[in-house]
Order: structure tokens, then C-alpha cells, then sequence
């Protein structure tokens, strides 16, 4: 799935000078001289690699990675690739890694060094790739608001893989994660705002703050001078992207190098004022910690004293995701363009989700049983309520929207308040024994509200795309939601579609 603008020849003066290495290349850039492109190669810069690096670097074999192939209507137009070490129990943590630009999802298992901690601590990955049918430079396109916002495009394609493979690995939907490098970072902030229901944790490396851009010009903005937003201004963003009423939010580890010329260094600090205004605390580091690899650890603590952001700051790191190869325990990853050797990433952030056992920023793990016969006993235009068999032995229950927890209870029955009207959610429950150790989750159910109405939108097949009501993919539009098609993608072939559902569409030409 593409997304340019039409086709129209510019002025001399209203051509964006774009690189290879840029993830917004356009058509009218290739056009530039030689001469022009040697100016742009020094003064834009970009969020991605050189085009040099799929050549070069070491891919994972086939036998590592397995490409699913069915996962939903996938209206991103994405490609799905997962990794199961030997022995993955039910229940398992599931941790999506998105790639940067030019890069491929076995190009990240390579380098990344996630793997290693698959294996070790056992968690399915999932991989998602992109390609550059969707963006010339194959980036994640964080930047467009159509494939970045929930429900639409390449982040909808995103949340499909995760229930694919949740049901394909029997993982558990408490502990579902997301990380990404540079513009898979992007597209991670924006994952973590539109769908905190679904991960309870992110990791931002070398990346830029949720709905920092919606356009090409304001990415650039981002990536070179982040807006000097509030952190209440920032934190709006991610509220205004996450369905309403959300009180529960992902811990989100953020990186990034000090030296890093590609995405300013003051996208770090932009990104702590958005998630610790979210979580509703301070900008005042609870905690510092000098790591190796010339690393300085902030870390913010939730009201209950857990870690909620982390923020580790590199000195002299350039634009990259940081690795340590090696084979300690500390260490893994690669080199290569853009895997820069100085501490491992992927060990510090599996250790903050709590993946290696300790239970990191959320809760401790303990050895209740998963609480049987969880069902919906009714639903409102915004609440719905559950119910379950009790568990010997436990003090609580916690009860979780997706992969976050909403509240805990002492009865064997909750009701979760200020839900979507006419949206769907799924919901897990877990006991709580008197030390606070959470156990197994339950099967998750889904409730869906009552009371949706619906709307009409009548305009050409280009506004309803760009307005986000539907998609293209080689130069035909669909609805989004019904996926059904529309004919080609421009501005003179015009239908009128219906939401039936929250970010669900059909045509409705005879009438609304």
C-alpha cells in the first residue's frame, strides 16, 4: 500500500529534495539532478539507512524465521514473520519487532539480538516487515496518520499479526510488547498510543514521540527539531489516539544516542514528557544508574514506586539500535550499519518488561491458577461486565483490557467503566495470592458495547483515503474495516460510506 499524493508536476520551487536513504522519497525527487541529490545527501539526512545495507548484512536462514501468510485483511499490505524457540509453553510473553528503512525482518533477527533472549527466556517474536510497494525505502510510514492510527493501515496490519499469533502460540495476552529502530521506533510510539489495550510495554530506539507527524514536511521537523511541547501537550496526543476512557498504559523504555544526527537527541527528552505525563508523574528521574557502553539509566517510577519510563542515553552513540555482541549474559546482537556496538539493548528492555522472570516494571509472577468459567454477564453503551469462578487462595484478582491491566477486584466479578459505544474488547483475569504475586491468566472473552451510530461520509475515493476512512494498494481504494473495494484511487470517481462500527466502513451509494 502506497501513500503519495496525485500526481500533479510541481514548480521548480515546490520540490521536496528527498534522498535514497529518506524514508519519503518521492517521484518527484528521483527526478532531480545529480547535482541536486549531492545537496540533499548533505543537508536532509533521514530516518533510515543506506540502501547498501540489505545487500550487505547477514540474513537469518529460512529456517529461523517462518512467513505466515493468512492473518487478516491486511490492509497495511504487510508481510508477517515469526520466530518460536524450542519448547515455548502456553502462556508465553509475544514481543513484535519492527525493522527500520531499507531493512527486512530477518536483516533485524540477525542483528538485534532478540532472539538470544527468545530462546532464554522463552517468548515468541513476531516480525513484521514492510516493503517498498508501501514506501520507497521500505520504512514503516509513522508518519502518515492512514497507516499510524488505530484501526488503519500498516498498524491495523500490526495489531492482526499479534492476534494471529496469539492464537497461534497460546501467548499471553498480559504480556504482549513492542520495540522498533528509527522508523519502526516511530511507528512503535504510535503502536503503543493507539493500542494500549493490546502491549504492556514498548521500547522506542532511536525514535520520535507519538503523533509527532502526520505529513512528510512535519516528520522532517520531528526527526531535526522536535516541537518543544508541554509534557501535558504531548500526553494529549497519546490520550487523544487510544480509545476512550483508557486508564491503563504500556512502561515504555526509550533510547537513544547523544550523538545522533539523524533524529535529534531532544526526541528523548520529548518522548519522557509524553509517556510520564500519561502516566501521570513527574519528569524528575526517580532513580540514575551509569551502565556500561557509556549508558546513563533514568528511570521514572509509577505511583507505586515500579518503574514506568526508562530512559537510557548513550554518550557518542550515533544513529542505531545499541549492541553488545558477545556471548555473556549481558550481551547480543551484531554490528552493522546502524547495530552499534555499546550495551545491549534488547537485554536491558527484556529485563524492564520483567520477560527474564523478575517480574521488571510490572507484576510479580506467582503460582495461583488461572481462574476458570470467566464470561461477559452484560454490556452497556460503555461498561461491561465479567464474571468467574473463584480461585482458592487468592487475596484479589486483577482484571486486564488486552495486554493492560484496568483494576483489581476481591469479588469473583468486575465491571469496566467509560468504554467506546459499539466497540469490541477482550479481556483476561488473573489471581492474586496476599504477597501480591499474580498467576496465570484466564482464557480471554470478548464484550462489545451497545448503542453505535453510525455516519455517513460522501467524497472522492482521494479525500476518504486521506480523511482515513479508507485505504489504497495499487491504486484502488477499500473501505477500511470491510475492506470492500471502491475503484481506482483519485479525485473524480466519488462514494459514500457508512461507519457501521467504530473505524468500520461499507459503501453505502444507495442510501444511508
Amino acid at each position: 500500500m502506497m501513500h503519495v499524493t496525485p500526481r500533479i508536476e510541481p514548480s521548480p520551487e515546490s520540490i521536496t529534495v528527498t534522498e535514497p536513504h529518506s524514508p519519503f522519497r518521492t517521484t518527484t525527487a528521483r527526478r532531480l539532478t545529480r547535482g541536486l541529490r549531492h545537496w540533499a545527501t548533505a543537508a536532509v539526512g533521514a530516518l533510515a539507512l543506506t540502501t547498501g545495507l540489505v545487500a550487505t548484512a547477514p540474513q537469518a536462514s529460512a529456517a529461523d524465521l517462518t512467513q505466515v501468510t493468512s492473518f487478516g485483511s491486511n490492509p497495511g499490505n504487510l508481510s508477517m514473520y515469526t520466530y518460536a524457540p524450542d519448547g515455548l509453553p502456553a502462556d508465553a510473553p509475544l514481543v513484535v519487532a519492527l525493522h527500520g528503512c531499507t531493512q527486512s525482518a530477518s536483516d533485524y533477527y540477525s542483528h538485534s539480538g532478540w532472539p538470544k533472549f527468545a530462546d532464554s527466556y522463552k517468548f515468541a517474536l513476531v516480525l513484521p516487515q514492510t516493503s517498498s510497494a508501501n514506501n520507497a525505502n521500505s520504512c514503516f510510514n509513522w508518519f502518515q496518520s492512514g497507516d499510524s492510527s488505530r484501526g488503519q493501515g500498516e498498524a491495523l496490519s500490526i495489531k492482526q499479526m499479534v492476534d494471529k499469533a496469539v492464537a497461534q502460540y497460546g501467548s499471553d495476552t498480559r504480556r504482549v510488547y513492542i520495540t522498533g529502530l528509527s522508523a519502526g521506533a516511530g511507528m512503535t510510539a504510535n503502536m503503543l498510543a493507539a493500542y494500549p489495550d493490546v502491549f504492556a510495554g514498548g521500547s522506542i530506539d532511536s525514535g520520535l514521540p507519538a503523533s509527532c507527524a502526520t505529513s512528510t514536511s512535519a516528520a522532517y521537523t520531528c526527526m531535526y527539531s522536535p516541537p518543544d511541547k508541554t509534557p501535558a501537550q504531548w500526553g494529549d496526543l497519546v490520550r487523544a489516539a487510544a480509545p476512550a476512557g483508557t486508564t491503563s498504559w504500556p512502561r515504555v523504555a526509550i533510547w537513544q544516542g547523544t550523538s545522533d544526527t539523524t533524529v535529534a537527541p531532544a526526541n528523548a527528552t520529548e518522548l519522557r514528557d509524553q509517556w510520564t505525563d500519561v502516566w501521570g508523574i513527574g519528569q524528575t528521574p526517580s532513580s540514575t544508574e551509569s551502565l556500561t557502553g557509556g549508558t546513563t539509566l533514568s528511570v521514572y517510577d509509577d505511583t507505586a514506586g515500579k518503574p514506568a519510563v526508562e530512559v537510557y542515553s548513550i554518550s557518542g552513540m550515533q544513529h542505531g539500535l545499541a549492541v553488545d555482541p558477545g556471548s555473556g549474559a549481558e550481551q547480543c546482537g551484531t554490528t552493522g550499519t546502524y547495530y552499534l556496538d555499546t550495551i545491549c539493548s534488547s537485554y536491558q528492555t527484556a529485563r524492564f518488561w520483567g520477560l527474564d522472570g523478575t517480574g521488571g516494571g510490572g507484576e510479580t509472577p506467582g503460582s495461583l491458577p488461572a481462574p476458570t468459567g470467566l464470561t461477559v454477564s452484560g454490556t452497556t453503551d460503555t461498561t461491561a461486565s465479567l464474571k468467574w469462578n473463584a480461585v482458592d487462595g487468592a487475596a484479589s484478582y486483577a482484571v486486564y483490557r488486552g495486554g493492560s491491566k484496568v483494576g483489581t477486584t476481591t469479588s469473583a466479578s468486575y465491571t469496566d467503566t467509560g468504554l467506546a459505544t459499539g466497540t469490541t474488547y477482550g479481556y483476561t483475569v488473573a489471581a492474586v495470592d496476599s504477597a501480591g504475586a499474580v498467576g496465570t491468566a484466564s482464557a480471554s472473552v470478548s464484550a462489545t458495547t451497545t448503542g453505535y451510530t453510525p455516519t455517513c461520509h460522501t467524497a472522492s475515493n482521494y479525500q476518504q483515503t486521506v480523511d482515513g476512512r479508507a485505504h489504497q494498494s495499487g491504486g484502488y481504494t477499500y473501505a477500511n474495516g470491510s475492506n470492500e473495494a471502491m475503484g481506482l484511487w483519485n479525485t473524480l470517481t466519488t462514494h459514500t460510506l457508512k461507519e457501521t462500527a467504530p473505524d468500520y466502513y461499507v459503501v453505502a451509494d444507495s442510501g444511508c
